[in-house]
């Protein structure tokens, strides 16, 4: 599973888990487990809702974060505490 942080117009960002990298030819990206930057639920998501399509048109860019283990192996510059 893939994690992407979405950036959104006029919303703050999301996260979202996808199977696969979006593609070229994609109009939306199907994501599951929608939360917000400090992965607690979105206001503006129905309570139980576990997947959403999002229009590229609401995307301004996309980050894929990196995986667990990548994170162990790679540690960041900075202090997360």
């Amino acid at each position: 599973m893939i994690t992407l942080l979405l950036h959104l117009q006029n919303v703050e960002p999301i996260k979202l888990d996808v199977e696969d990298l979006p593609g070229l030819t994609d109009t939306v990206i199907l994501g599951k487990n929608p939360r917000d930057r400090s992965d607690r639920e979105l206001d503006w998501v129905e309570d139980g809702v576990t997947s959403i399509y999002m229009p590229w048109w609401r995307v301004s860019y996309v980050e894929v974060l990196p995986s667990e283990e990548r994170e162990s192996e790679f540690p960041l510059p900075f202090r997360t505490d």
